[in-house]
């Protein structure tokens, strides 16, 4: 049995026609993507929300498709189940014979079927899922293959199996699995953006230019965000309030951060290329050319830097960043939305190993050998999965290298 159910109009169009048969009511739709009915009726104010449109089309040549709907049609309700849609028999009215029923994924935005602005992202989120997995589809894999009677595992409740599997998700996508979701942003004039809501771990910062082209921003010692900054007496101890609390007042160090004189960096490089620095070229007899001494490597850099406030929950920059178009790239851990609960074929046998090692190891009364060899197994499987999700091209690599045997003059 072959694993691709969906066909190219269903995969391609979001779109798939059935030919009414006689007296039929039922008509199921095989979508990869869940079909969602809120309201059948277009006079709703819900009506919208529904991720589907259903067409019509006596002859099934172009132009001629018309929206069904129980207003255009006699008042035919229907009604929604995996994916298979039921038109209600029991009002009498009935699709004739030989008509030609679509249903077309859409965005909310709608549109009519062939009109490709009805695609949308119901569509184009089911583009290159089959080389993805859905960790539903590993959690039954798993208790077929590996648990029952003359098994490694002879029982395991499915609640354990769905814990370690949303686990193994998590561990493989900080550093295995391709995992990195990003943003584009724009630095307010407060100079902080909140933390995405499903971020684990920072991957990169960078500012975008007008050509489109990433600059890198980094992380900066040079300061630090204040989370309490209680008020002090002449001493300098800390006053409360009635209740017994520190009393807080505004913080100098973050003030003094946001209006940093950073921006100065880039008046001064302008102010050099008025001087005649071009390309890295000084005019002809500068003498001190190439003696700038001590440059602090951290600091060398003119697109800005920015500070993790995770208490807060924010990233603030340096105020030459304002008003900048900003690319933000982290990982997440594949469960914060249904839509990432999907791991790489690659990496498929390597959640396998994981689950099985995990299961065995928090039993009592396993041989120790076997935890150690499942141990092995998953970190072998795991390695392998990293190699292969690294997508490492030999072609990319002589390309990367032919400029290396050049020589270099001193």
């Amino acid at each position: 049995m072959s694993l691709i159910t969906e066909t190219n109009q269903q995969y391609y169009a979001g779109a798939q026609t059935i030919i009414v048969q006689a007296g039929q009511s039922q008509f199921n739709f095989g979508f990869n993507t869940d079909m969602k009915l809120v309201n059948y009726n277009p006079s709703a104010v819900d009506y919208p929300l529904n991720n589907f449109k259903i067409y019509t089309n006596l002859t099934g040549a172009s132009g001629s498709w018309i929206e069904f709907t129980p207003e255009s049609d006699n008042w035919i309700p229907y009604t929604l189940s995996d994916n298979t849609i039921t038109i209600a028999s029991d009002t009498g009215a009935t699709l004739n014979a030989g008509t030609y029923l679509t249903v077309q994924l859409k965005s909310q935005s709608g549109g009519r079927y062939g009109n490709e602005d009805a695609y949308g992202d119901t569509v184009e989120k089911n583009y290159n899922s089959y080389s993805y997995i859905k960790i539903s589809d590993i959690i039954n894999n798993f208790q077929l293959a590996y648990i029952g009677d003359g098994k490694l595992i002879p029982s395991a409740k499915r609640t354990d199996v769905i814990f370690h599997a949303k686990r193994a998700l998590q561990e493989l996508s900080y550093d295995t699995l391709k995992a990195v979701n990003s943003q584009e942003l724009s630095v307010p004039i407060s100079l902080s953006i909140p933390i995405p809501q499903d971020y684990v771990n920072l991957v990169s910062l960078s500012r975008i230019d007008s050509q489109g082209v990433k600059h890198p921003i980094y992380p900066t010692e040079l300061s630090g965000r204040a989370y309490d900054v209680p008020i002090q007496d002449g001493a300098g101890i800390p006053i409360q309030d009635n209740q017994g609390e520190n009393l807080n007042g505004t913080s100098q160090i973050n003030k003094r951060w946001d209006n940093n004189d950073l921006k100065n960096r880039k008046e001064l490089y302008d102010y050099w290329v008025g001087l005649g620095y071009q390309n890295g070229d000084w005019p002809q007899g500068w003498g001190w050319q190439g003696q700038q001494y001590g440059l602090d490597t951290e600091l060398a850099n003119i697109n800005g830097y920015y500070l993790m406030d995770y208490k807060n929950g924010k990233i603030s920059f340096s105020n030459n960043l304002v008003d900048s178009l900003i690319m933000l790239e982290y990982i997440s851990d594949g469960l914060a939305y249904d839509h990432d609960m999907k791991v790489p074929k690659l990496a498929e046998e390597a959640v396998y190993a994981y689950i099985l090692h995990a299961i065995i190891a928090s039993k009592i009364n396993q041989p120790e050998y076997i935890v150690q060899r499942l141990k092995k197994e998953k970190s072998a499987k795991i390695r392998n999965a990293k190699i292969r999700l690294s997508n490492i091209k030999p072609t990319e690599i002589i390309n990367t290298f032919r400029g290396k045997s050049k020589w270099i003059k001193h």
